[in-house]
């Protein structure tokens, strides 16, 4: 259920998505962020929020700041997560504005002991696209509502892509929630990419459910087109997780393996150079199936570790 859209904006042109919801696309395309990255501005009165800047992209700091319109000023600056396609820009940005940057954390907001534990180990990648610079102004807790100018945003922690990562669920005064800006975590054009130790699948399921919890009638992600049935578009995201799952219980049927042992027998159709980022996914769900018992492992958890069923 890969969503098929003519997704294609001109990228520094601002986009009306709905009264008070923008979009400006910037030039920064690439096998992990389709088009580039979405940038939205939010408000319908002088007080405007900007969720996700980008990369560190003067041109798209100058877009930004030209689709104000006169009497308009920026006043709040959210990131959803501390990765390089979407919070570099924030710190120039609140510099030029004035504006505080709000986000759950630095980029090990968050963390799991198990992720704590392997990016301690050293050596395991996976970190490409953090930003370790990040460090925001205001921290957001989980559930916090920060009001403007007539409008109100509501932080969900969502980790699992990363582990600061927040979604944000927008209300107007005349408009109730349920317009939300969900990040890396749910996107049509693709699955979120959940790397260890960067990415957490336990986390990433677990948020699953929370959003599934909440009413929505329309997300905005961090890449690609809008998703028009958020609900339908998670179900499938989990259901796809769940038969990547039965398909390594099944491979350790046949006896037990490592992460990459274990992708040359699930993933089959696989070329060969695309493997490695196989054998991320195999491990980011072992560690998974791990923390509920359904598999085991020999001495301290790294990517080379032999699993088995249990």
């Amino acid at each position: 259920m890969h969503q098929t859209d003519d997704f294609s904006p001109i990228p520094g042109r601002p986009e009306t998505l709905s009264p008070g919801v923008r979009r400006i696309l910037c030039d920064n395309p690439s096998a992990f962020t389709y088009r580039g990255t979405n940038t939205y501005l939010v408000g319908r009165g002088k007080g405007i929020a900007v969720i996700d800047p980008g990369p560190m992209d003067v041109a798209h700091q100058d877009a930004i700041l030209a689709a104000l319109a006169p009497g308009e000023e920026i006043t709040h600056i959210f990131v959803t997560h501390a990765h390089a396609d979407h919070s570099p820009l924030a710190r120039l940005l609140s510099k030029v504005t004035g504006a505080p940057v709000l986000a759950f954390g630095d980029v090990t907001a968050g963390q799991s002991e198990v992720m704590r534990d392997l990016a301690a180990q050293g050596g395991l990648g996976g970190g490409e696209g953090a930003d370790p610079d990040f460090h925001p102004d205001q921290i957001l807790a989980d559930g916090e509502v920060v009001e403007g100018d007539g409008w109100r945003m509501q932080a969900i922690w969502t980790p699992g892509h990363l582990c600061n990562h927040l979604s944000f669920d927008l209300a107007f005064d005349d408009d109730p929630y349920g317009t939300v800006f969900c990040g890396d975590h749910v996107m049509g054009w693709s699955t979120s990419i959940v790397s260890p130790p960067e990415g957490d699948l336990t986390q990433f399921m677990r948020s699953c459910e929370v959003l599934l919890d909440r009413p929505a009638h329309i997300y905005h992600p961090g890449h690609g087109a809008p998703i028009q049935d958020p609900h339908a578009r998670l179900r499938w995201l989990v259901a796809h997780r769940k038969s990547r799952e039965a398909g390594i219980l099944s491979a350790l049927q046949d006896g037990p393996g490592d992460a990459t042992g274990l992708a040359l027998r699930v993933y089959t159709d696989t070329p060969a150079q695309l493997l490695p980022a196989a054998a991320r996914n195999v491990f980011a769900h072992l560690i998974d199936l791990t923390s509920k018992n359904m598999v085991t492992h020999d001495g301290r958890l790294t990517f080379d570790s032999v699993f088995s069923r249990v």
